[in-house]
């Protein structure tokens, strides 16, 4: 081996060292850079489980909640235009012409005048019209005092019929209507004694925009078997005023189902236009703009909020039209609550509505949560009794219109 071979060989070592080494820290450099864009790619989804926490309005006082009164109270005066017929029963005026002929004769006379004072039937007319204007005694009275009196009462009568257009008298909101969901619920109950139940419910809401519906199905869970306790079915229109329920059902367990009709065209309906009516009662009630029922408060509250969460800063008068009768329900923004439930932590708006001591004994809690389009998320009921009912979200699906 000559000096020259030897020194090509070795510089062919050097030059393969060399090699391996560049290519050893190419490597390592793909393979960090590589590493680091996966990790990259794989932490992004992680990230997206933020809460919305929106600063709470400020509190605006509020008048005191009015009464509504039902139309059949108001509606008896009218009917008392057939008692103005009193004046026309003249036997009462007859009486001057009857002792002419008493002097003729005397004995008969006296035989006849209790004929007499039996025959004004008006004292009868009278008492009828006394009931039909039960609601005003002193208007009653009145016509008991003077009986040509009582055509001035049945022609003022009417002034209430005339002012049925208090339904638009009710408080407006600007409303934005969250997107059809259906609403998975668990439910817990605890009665006054402590017994404890537990069921699930599904609560459903549907629109296009234009027309809506929504239902609420709930039970308890009894052995092997489900016990639906309630049912909750509405469906109607949307307007400016948000939701505007033409019809809503109720059935209760062992109890037959129920309807409650809002008559804003009349429609034929006895009770006439602008009215809710019921099918378990006579009464009737002026409708009010914005007026709800029990399946569609939850929602409408919703949209209130979605549209301006500032409107929260006063309290929220919903006229709800139940199995039996309409009541202004007043929701006030109690705070931010942060709810567990099966879909994680969820930051919520609690709205109650307290008792009202001759109207409603039970108090109403709803929670909406903000950062989930507004939805109601949790419904509880406290009776009278302590009997409490809770209704927690366990799943939300969205189904379009």
């Amino acid at each position: 081996m000559t000096i020259a071979s030897f020194l090509s060989q070795r510089r062919r070592m050097v030059l393969f060292c060399a090699a391996t080494v560049v290519l050893h820290g190419l490597a390592i450099d793909w393979a960090a850079s590589h590493l680091a864009a996966s990790a990259t790619v794989n932490a992004s989804p992680s990230v997206v489980t933020a809460q919305v926490r929106l600063a709470l309005p400020p509190r605006v006082a509020s008048a005191p909640l009015q009464e509504i009164a039902p139309l059949d109270a108001a509606a008896k005066p009218p009917a008392a235009k057939t008692p103005a017929k009193p004046p026309v029963a003249s036997p009462a005026f007859a009486r001057p012409r009857a002792p002419a002929p008493v002097p003729a004769q005397a004995q008969a006379g006296a035989a006849i005048t209790p004929v007499d004072s039996a025959a004004p039937a008006p004292a009868i007319d009278t008492a009828d019209l006394e009931l039909a204007l039960a609601p005003e005694p002193a208007a009653a009275q009145g016509s008991a005092a003077a009986p040509a009196a009582a055509p001035d009462t049945a022609t003022s009568a009417p002034a209430p019929a005339a002012a049925e257009p208090v339904p638009q008298g009710g408080r407006r909101y600007k409303v934005e209507l969250p997107p059809s969901a259906t609403f998975d619920m668990d439910v817990a109950r605890v009665d006054a004694d402590g017994t404890k139940w537990t069921g699930s419910a599904v609560m459903t809401w549907h629109t296009d925009g234009s027309r809506y519906r929504a239902s609420v199905e709930a039970g308890v869970s009894l052995l092997v078997t489900r016990l639906n306790l309630l049912v909750l079915r509405s469906e109607g229109a949307i307007d400016d005023h948000g939701i505007a329920p033409d019809k809503a059902t109720e059935k209760r367990a062992r109890r037959s189902e129920t309807a409650t009709h809002f008559n804003r065209n009349g429609g034929g309906n006895a009770a006439g236009a602008n009215t809710i009516s019921f099918s378990a009662s006579d009464r009737s009630y002026p409708l009010l703009a914005g007026a709800q029922d029990k399946a569609t408060v939850p929602f409408q509250l919703a949209g209130i909020g979605r549209a301006d969460i500032n409107q929260f800063g006063g309290d929220i008068d919903i006229q709800v039209g139940e199995d039996k009768e309409a009541a202004l329900f007043r929701f006030q923004l109690v705070g931010e609550d942060e709810l567990n439930t099966k879909m994680g932590k969820l930051v919520t708006w609690h709205l109650t509505r307290p008792p009202k001591p001759g109207t409603y004994s039970s108090r109403l809690d709803i929670w909406l949560a903000p950062g989930m389009q507004w939805y109601p998320v949790q419904i509880r009921n406290t009776e009278a009794s302590g009997a409490l009912t809770t209704q927690t979200v366990s799943k939300i699906t969205t189904t379009g219109q």
